[in-house]
């Protein structure tokens, strides 16, 4: 099998704990059973860093839901962080706070057809996990106090889903398309049921589903098998199997018998169209047909919809919604409309594009091209153990983990006919649904933004929050790891004028790479700001020797990824390859970086193509409140200003092919450029690649220094007014006068982990969130302080009828914290649970990379990577309260609002 050939694991174990069975053995997983009440136990041993993920699947979702019950699992999932008689807040024992502070990435998901929870952890604190793990499996508190407060927030992160207006489209295609079966609901539930779903439905549906034989656990990383056995019968083993056999869903849903068609009308900016149609269960084996189709339609510039819809000015963006689930489901192609193009148009060419493969097939080109990439992505993502440990997961939930081990060998006995049949069977006009965004309003309001930040949607899954939690109690030994210097594996040098850093790691195959040079949007000149902006994203749009197809089709032959992006300061690229194509790749980012052909008709493609973005940025609320701060905090002319988005889209409008011409020759060059490559390479070869297709370019400048500002506006509350956001981005902000390389930044950004940047053992997330109930996200951050001085931020979203509240809260916390500064044991948490994250942190190329990147713009050389634990640890408290109170001062700060609100949803009611 593939992957007994990319692992180094430990295949055969001996002296297995005679409680366990073992099952089967596939790819180097092995599958135990715990005999006595029919946990699933999947094992990988994986050696190459000090990191393990422990991961528990429950085999319920949002499918086991019926109507007065939507979103039960998902608000369950919230409510298993809750506590238990051993690990709860008021013994100081929190579930986040055990694993928070010891670094763990750890987080908790609901989807359709599962509910996993999971830790990234240093692997010398396993049998912490597997504890945690079994004990809330069936020693949950349950108290219906937590489950009013944890309801707020659930409906907060509901009212954040229905602020956009692609989440608010897809859930009604789902809702149309499904009758019967419970996909037809979204995982998150229905409003009505998050606010009044009763806690004895809660607690039945725990006492149903959440038992070990509905469960699997699975452990990949550094462990040895026998020791990871005998925990988790110790603590498993304990607990007894389901007393009643677990309910099976037999809801089919009914052949639809026509096509369906639903609109969405609402506040906007840009319309969207989705067309889904009826496909089989992801165990069926057209999912292989169907997988590769995706890919041929919607992946990358030689996808169909790409060259039918966003090349042709029809579209800035579009992607296929299409996940493998446990029952049958839809295949949805989703695509955001450019400025003037019509809905009927656009469906009309999605159809016509699957016609044409109906009527002439796909070509061989179009199939290997497609195997390619997902042999290049299987690679990757065997890069860190939760990477694996996270797909194994969605194959559990589809029926069957050998999905995972044998996806790539199925995929490769697809033919270009298996392709065109499946077209055939299952995109007919009888199981179509359509589905309209039609926006109410259009064009440009006037705010302050950074060009930089664009707009993502979130097209997957109910994520209890982004990071971890805190505090601290008695908790099993950990073991010792082995101490090694991380510097002795990165080699520094310069190479045809590039600062070139390079680190080769445990992982097979693969190699991340990325870099920067000064060329960001701050180099712009003063009469146009979009420039610089212009010039980066036309680097990928051809050059001297490939027009943009040409260079697409040989990376994505390759599997290869490579972007571009520009930032405030620096041009940006990041990618990763198979470590056989590493030349190939350096090669063509070479040529796209030294020869880009600027053609006009390319540039006009991609100014209507910004124009789209932009305006598709008026629709969030984080960016309109970030935005609107970062203009009145900064003076005009400082990088961290911002410049407003009409501005920017009349800009656009403005510039010219010899402006990017100018701004390419006057800033483009390797003098600052640094460039890392992380992974299975060879440091001498990786060097003689960049000299043979660097050398002789010239150019570039550096990052000027820049005095440190003033705050221009001080004390002040704005909002900035949005129509139909049933949620509210609360924004409090000031400057800090400080850099990241200052003396005092690293006592205050220990300070400020503690107040915000903790994820749940922060005290923002522990009270406002955990204990009151009010947002569902909150946090303060330090930020734009790599070449300048930066800002302090606290941001969180609120349902605008608990804005008032929130705000009160959150300036409580915030003076208190400046006030009274952080406790000594708060300091010895967040020292360990920082060391802790920066070890996990590393264990992927790109966790390598990424920190390898940003120390070196600062200035450091690799031995900093080392460092870096010694200096959190020589931080006392005293410099820690010292550092909040220079340079934080809460009388100082701007707020800002950005949502459906007016000046009376700040004011607190009796």
């Amino acid at each position: 099998m593939l992957f007994l050939t990319i692992f180094s694991v430990s295949l055969f174990a001996s002296n297995i704990p005679s409680e366990f069975k073992e099952v089967k053995k596939q790819g180097g997983i092995t599958e135990y059973q715990l005999e006595k009440n029919g946990l699933t136990v999947l094992l990988l041993e994986d050696h190459s860093a000090p990191v393990l993920t422990f991961m528990v699947t429950y085999r319920v979702g949002s499918r086991n839901e019926v109507t007065g019950t939507t979103g039960a699992t998902h608000i369950l999932e919230h409510l298993m962080f809750k506590g238990t008689e051993k690990y709860n807040k008021a013994n100081g024992g929190h579930i986040d706070a055990q694993l928070g502070n010891i670094g763990a990435r750890l987080n908790a998901t609901t989807w359709m057809d599962r509910t996993n929870y999971y830790e990234s952890i240093p692997s010398n604190y396993l049998e912490l996990a597997i504890d945690i793990e079994s004990d809330r499996m069936r020693n949950l508190w349950l108290k219906k106090e937590d489950k009013e407060s944890e309801m707020t927030v659930v409906r907060n992160e509901f009212e954040r889903g229905e602020n956009s207006p692609f989440s608010a489209l897809n859930t009604e295609v789902w809702a149309t398309a499904f009758q019967a079966h419970p996909y037809h609901h979204n995982t998150i539930g229905w409003r009505s049921d998050i606010e009044n779903v009763p806690m004895e439905k809660l607690r039945a549906f725990y006492d149903t589903f959440y038992w070990p034989n509905n469960a699997t656990v699975t452990i990949i990383g550094d462990f040895k098998t026998e020791s990871a056995l005998e925990l988790v019968n110790k603590y498993y083993g304990e607990i007894t199997t389901s007393p009643n056999p677990i309910p099976q869903l037999y809801t089919v849903e009914p052949i639809q018998r026509g096509e369906r068609r639903t609109i969405v009308s609402r506040a906007g900016q840009l319309g969207v169209v989705g067309v889904a149609h009826k496909v089989p269960e992801g165990s069926h084996v057209d999912t292989y047909p169907l997988v590769l189709l995706d890919y041929i339609l919607s992946n990358g510039k030689t996808s169909r919809f790409y060259k039918a819809l966003v090349d042709q000015g029809k579209a800035v963006n579009v992607f296929d919604f299409y996940v493998p689930l446990h029952d049958p489901s839809i295949f949805t192609p989703y695509v955001f409309l450019s400025p003037g193009a019509t809905h009927n148009e656009v469906e009309e060419i999605i159809l016509a594009e699957i016609e044409k493969i109906k009527t002439d097939g796909i070509t061989e080109d179009e199939l290997q091209r497609a195997i390619s990439q997902i042999t290049a992505e299987t690679a990757y993502g065997r890069d860190g153990s939760f990477s694996i440990a996270s797909k194994i997961n969605e194959a559990i939930a589809m029926g069957d983990w050998t999905f995972y081990v044998n996806y790539l060998d199925n995929l490769k006995k697809v033919t270009t006919v298996d392709i065109q049949e499946v077209v055939k069977k299952y995109f007919v006009k009888e199981h179509r649904t359509v589905g309209y965004f039609i926006p109410k309003t259009s064009g440009g309001n006037k705010a302050e933004m950074k060009p930089s930040s664009w707009y993502e949607d979130q097209t997957k899954g109910y994520y209890r929050s982004d990071e971890a939690k805190e505090n601290s109690t008695v908790v099993p030994n950990p073991t010792v790891l082995p101490v090694s210097k991380i510097s002795d594996n990165i080699k520094s040098s310069k190479v045809a004028g590039i600062k070139l850093l390079t680190a080769k790691t445990g992982v097979k195959d693969v190699v991340t790479f990325t870099g920067s040079f000064a060329a960001g949007d701050s180099f712009s000149p003063e009469h146009n700001s979009a420039i610089a902006d212009l010039t980066g994203y036309m680097l990928d749009k051809g050059t001297e020797k490939n027009d943009k197809f040409a260079l697409a089709e040989k990376l994505e032959n390759l599997g290869a990824e490579l972007s571009f992006s520009v930032g405030t300061h620096t041009l940006g690229f990041n990618g990763k390859c198979l470590s056989k194509d590493v030349d190939e790749v350096i090669g063509l980012l070479a040529e796209q970086l030294r020869t880009p052909a600027f053609s006009q008709e390319e540039f006009e493609k991609l100014k209507l193509q910004r124009k789209g973005s932009l305006q598709r940025m008026l629709e969030d609320t984080n960016t309109r409140a970030s935005e609107k701060a970062d203009s009145l905090l900064f003076p005009v002319g400082h990088p961290n200003h911002g410049t407003s988005i009409q501005k920017l889209i009349d800009d656009v409008d403005k510039v010219t092919r010899d402006d990017v011409l100018k701004f390419y020759s006057n800033y483009y060059g390797p003098k600052s450029m640094i460039f890392v490559l992380v992974g299975d390479l060879d440091n001498a070869k990786i060097n003689s690649s960049v000299e043979k297709y660097f050398s002789g370019w010239n150019g570039g400048v550096d990052i000027p220094q820049v005095e440190k500002s003033k705050q221009v506006t001080e004390g002040e509350t704005l909002i900035v007014k949005m129509k139909e956001k049933t949620s509210a981005t609360l924004y409090i902000a000031q400057t800090t006068g400080i850099k990241r390389t200052d003396k005092d930044y690293t006592a205050l950004s220990i300070g400020n982990s503690i107040f915000g940047m903790g994820g749940f053992s922060a005290r923002l997330m522990s009270i406002v969130r955990d204990d009151e109930g009010l947002t569902y996200g909150i946090y303060s951050v330090l930020s734009d302080d790599t070449y300048t001085d930066g800002q302090f931020y606290i941001s969180g979203t609120f349902s605008p009828d608990l804005l008032a509240q929130g705000y009160s809260s959150t300036m409580r916390e915030f003076k208190r914290w400046v006030k009274d500064g952080v406790t000594e044991n708060e300091l010895k948490a967040a020292k360990t649970r920082a060391i802790g994250s920066y070890k996990v942190g590393l264990s992927t190329t790109r966790g390598i990379a990424g920190r390898l990147l940003s120390i070196t713009q600062r200035g450091y050389e690799p031995s900093y990577m080392d460092e870096y634990s010694d200096q959190i640890n020589n931080v006392t408290l005293e410099e820690v309260n010292a550092a909040i109170k220079k340079y934080i001062n809460p009388d100082k700060v701007i707020t800002v609002v950005a949502g459906t609100v007016t000046e009376e949803n700040l004011k607190k009611k009796d």
